[in-house]
């Protein structure tokens, strides 16, 4: 299966990009708009995977963790695809002519204060990578057969003891694939988009199979 294939079979699945915008109803102070880009990316030996990145240390916001492409909302963006496809050049130097937006998942609030808006996208032949010094330390792909594999969906608790009670009990999730470690809000969106697909996909047991390599 071809990225274009897989875009088409899921497309449906997913929110359409105009209706991708930021939810006015739930921006508070304490959360701010942001947004991040699941990049599809046809790897040959790996089949579909998904591209990210590793934060440079010195980051004040998550340094040093695996991430997906993206960032807050900027004032000149109109709308979550476009902070998304701004930050994806900015970031890793994808531009957006090689980029298709597929759709939107559900906004995602983050205890550090974000409420982010996913945008699946699909990364034409012919880009080139130009990972920005600044915010990432390494580019990677993980394959999507990996990502859409319950077994690797690790789910782990910690306590907040800012919070009162039984709310104190939080819990996460996290992907080891090989030496990287994909947790917290990076791994919950992309179990996020394997249910999302899993759950309203009507054909979803026959499509992912297509997405390994053969």
């Amino acid at each position: 299966m071809t990225i274009p294939d897989f875009g088409d079979q899921i497309r449906q699945t997913l929110l359409p990009e105009k209706e991708c915008l930021y939810p006015a109803d739930k921006l508070t102070p304490d959360l701010k708009p942001a947004a991040v880009m699941i990049p599809l990316v046809e790897t040959g030996e790996q089949g579909l995977s998904v591209l990210l990145t590793t934060r440079t240390q010195h980051l004040h916001h998550h340094p040093g963790q695996v991430s997906l492409p993206g960032g807050m909302m900027d004032k000149s963006d109109t709308s979550p695809v476009h902070t998304a496809l701004r930050e994806t050049s900015e970031e890793v130097g994808i531009t957006a002519e090689y980029i298709d937006i597929i759709g939107g998942l559900d906004h995602y609030p983050t205890n550090t204060g974000f409420i982010v808006t996913p945008i699946v996208c699909q990364v034409m032949p012919g880009f080139s990578l130009k990972p920005d010094p600044f915010e990432v330390e390494d580019i990677f792909m993980v394959p999507l057969s990996f990502i859409f594999d319950e077994q690797n969906h690790h789910q782990h608790s910690y306590i907040d003891r800012r919070q009162p009670g039984p709310q104190r009990t939080g819990y996460y999730y996290q992907m080891d694939y090989g030496n990287r470690r994909i947790w917290g809000v990076t791994a919950a969106i992309l179990v996020n988009f394997y249910k999302r697909l899993k759950d309203n996909h009507p054909l979803f047991c026959q499509l992912v199979p297509q997405i390994r390599p053969q």
